[in-house]
């Protein structure tokens, strides 16, 4: 959850947890974390997890970056912040947003890399193929790729890893939201392909898993550490 929604519509995030999702923080103003100095994102860190928490009565322990914008020391920051997990490192590398981290002396617990005796990573599910990261966590990628070639790889990752982390933004499933003629052809392109195709598409998805145990990344953590 964004904060700046959370702060105008606070029902909806009590709403959210009622129906059995977890509540975990988004950053206050979707700032790009890399673009903030160290004490601006603490701030940001801090006050979008007290403010949920207000909200929903119960601790907030999990940090998605806008845009996946991350780095090391910026882990290390949502670490001091008091969080118990990020979930901000999307290993595909062709897109200029997307931050890099070093996890290769790390050891992992299924898909939850180790920090730090009390900090994990559940990093975006992607595919490999040879030396080449394929994006399969869902967003545009789940947009774009026809969906048997999806789940191929969604059951691929599932059977080299024993879980499969998936996500998508709520504006995926809006295909009337307002279009912004003004933005560059590229990016209407990759925000608004599919939008009308979406909700059944993520509908049939589920489904094809139905055998799977869905759970929350705190729910994941929890049962595997």
């Amino acid at each position: 959850m964004l904060a700046w929604i959370a702060e105008r519509l606070p029902h909806l995030v009590r709403e959210i947890r009622a129906r059995g999702h977890e509540i975990a923080s988004h950053g206050y103003y979707h700032n790009l974390c890399n673009q903030q100095s160290p004490n601006a994102l603490k701030k940001d860190l801090t006050d979008s997890k007290k403010l949920l928490e207000d909200i929903i009565g119960s601790p907030v322990v999990g940090y998605r970056a806008p845009s996946f914008s991350i780095s090391n020391e910026i882990l290390k920051l949502i670490e001091e912040c008091g969080y118990l997990y990020d979930s901000s490192y999307n290993s595909f590398a062709l897109h200029g947003r997307y931050g890099h981290i070093n996890l290769s002396q790390n050891g992992s617990k299924g898909i939850a890399i180790q920090i730090s005796n009390s900090f994990y990573e559940l990093a975006i599910s992607n595919m490999k193929l040879g030396i080449h990261t394929l994006p399969w966590g869902g967003g545009t990628y789940f947009r774009l790729i026809p969906s048997p070639l999806f789940e191929m790889g969604v059951r691929s990752i599932l059977k080299k890893h024993g879980a499969y982390l998936f996500y998508l933004h709520p504006w995926e499933i809006d295909p009337e939201q307002p279009k912004v003629n003004e933005a560059p052809s590229f990016y209407r392109f990759r925000h608004y392909v599919n939008l009308d195709k979406t909700e059944s598409k993520l509908s049939s998805f589920i489904e094809s898993f139905k055998e799977c145990h869905f759970v929350t990344c705190h729910q994941y953590l929890e049962e595997n550490l």
